[in-house]
């Protein structure tokens, strides 16, 4: 027999790669944090020999979700100012608090607590666009997750860089650091169109081809951006995108709510992804974005929460079931965006948008063991007639029961392994007075 050192069997096993349909009583074998085997489970009991073996009768067994669009460290500021319209939102309230605030005390702790959320609910990798990623990647390194920290570019100082060309070098050298690393990559993460100049971006894009590395940025988020770009470069922001050669197969292009036809096409033929954030664009009245007329030109979408601060939470889970019932509403048809798009959506294809596709996002031999483990039998998923349907329309993030990345358990039966969650709450509450008090003043 050859010995593994895990054997998971499984009512249904959903490999997402080839297809998304569900496996009945089958297992996954695990040797060196690397899936071995998916096979029958009787089969599975004759070939293999595992120093663990673990019987889950009444659960899902399918890959970790990808949190394709995060700011991890806003976890923080969940709930600071809501009910708000973006730009109002971000330059009344989010920037003035992150200008007195941000510091890498405030993203250790806000990464912490983001980190603690996505686990519990399945995320076992996060893209992340933020304030200081070295404490982001070095966070994520200690608890074991898998991340993307986003190098930011921008055109005005904060308390991560002075000038561009900080930017740059803080983020190279971060890029260089973890390039071997197993669980975190790194990748461009301009903010927006807005925020950051020509010359920045085509700095960016010639770094990005060198390296390979993926260019993570909000684009096409409202209305206004657009009409603000028109008035400033003639231009709108994904034409001046393909003029600067960012529409590419390394774009990750987050939210993507004003689309025409013509931009369907570029993105379509240059092979870029988008990045959908449906539950912050319901909640800022973004928009939506087309997501049936993008699958259907064979655009890779991915599925992002967007950070605590406009979600208000990082619930993969139900991203998934808003982004399907959404994508019905903008297609007008009920065929549109199936459950089985959006786990894929969820999974592989957030994994490919970072570069990961080969790593992570399936069920496949050869890949990491980063997989979920969910509990259908409870009185809102029974009877289960199709796994893929009742954990996209009907499952809470709460049945989430194990999480493992690179075959090591972080959560284990609903109880996070590597994190004192006593302690994250605390933080968080301490953080929580001290923004109130100053905000209150």
């Amino acid at each position: 027999m050859e010995r593994v050192d895990t054997l998971i069997n499984a009512r249904w096993v959903i490999p997402v790669e080839p297809d998304c349909e569900a496996k009945d009583h089958h297992s996954i074998a695990i040797r060196g944090g690397k899936i071995v085997g998916l096979l029958p489970t009787a089969q599975a009991a004759r070939r293999y020999e595992a120093e663990e073996v673990m019987d889950r009768p009444r659960h899902a067994l399918m890959p970790g979700l990808v949190n394709a669009h995060t700011h991890a460290a806003m976890s923080l500021l969940r709930g600071l100012a809501d009910d708000l319209p973006l730009m109002d939102w971000l330059k009344g309230h989010i920037w003035p608090a992150e200008s007195r605030w941000v510091s890498a005390e405030f993203v250790a702790d806000g990464t912490e607590l983001a980190i603690a959320e996505m686990l519990r609910g399945g995320t076992t990798c996060f893209n992340d666009m933020y304030f200081f990623p070295d404490v982001v990647a070095r966070t994520a390194s200690r608890l074991g997750i898998r991340v993307c920290a986003g190098l930011i570019v921008l055109d005005f100082p904060s308390a991560w860089a002075d000038s561009p060309d900080e930017y740059f070098s803080k983020g190279l050298e971060l890029h260089d650091e973890y390039k071997a690393h197993p669980l975190v990559t790194t990748g461009f993460a301009p903010h927006a169109p807005y925020t950051v100049s020509d010359q920045s971006l085509q700095r960016l894009r010639k770094l990005s081809d060198e390296l390979d590395a993926p260019v993570h940025v909000h684009l096409h988020e409202t209305a206004e951006e657009i009409r603000q770009s028109q008035e400033r470069y003639g231009e709108r922001p994904i034409e001046r995108f393909q003029r600067l050669g960012l529409i590419s197969p390394l774009l990750a292009a987050v939210h993507m709510t004003q689309l025409e036809e013509s931009d369907l096409t570029l993105i379509a033929e240059a092979r870029s992804n988008v990045v959908h954030c449906p539950e912050s664009n319901l909640k800022l009245a973004s928009g939506l974005c087309p997501v049936a007329r993008l699958i259907d030109a064979g655009v890779n979408v991915a599925i992002g929460t967007d950070g605590a601060a406009s979600n208000n939470d990082l619930d993969m889970i139900g991203e998934m079931r808003t982004a399907a019932l959404t994508g019905k509403l903008a297609a007008a048809s009920a065929e549109a965006v199936s459950a089985r798009e959006v786990l894929r959506m969820a999974t592989l294809n957030g994994a490919r948008a970072l570069g990961l596709g080969d790593e992570t996002g399936s069920l496949v031999p050869g890949k990491w063991a980063d997989l979920i483990c969910v509990d259908l039998a409870r009185l809102n998923t029974e009877p289960v007639y199709d796994p893929v349907s009742q954990i996209v329309y009907a499952a809470g993030r709460d049945q989430v029961v194990d999480v493992w990345v690179g075959g090591h358990r972080l959560l284990v039966d609903g109880v996070l392994e590597r994190i004192d969650e006593v302690a994250v709450l605390g933080r968080a509450r301490s953080w929580q007075r001290l923004i109130s008090d100053s905000t209150e003043h």
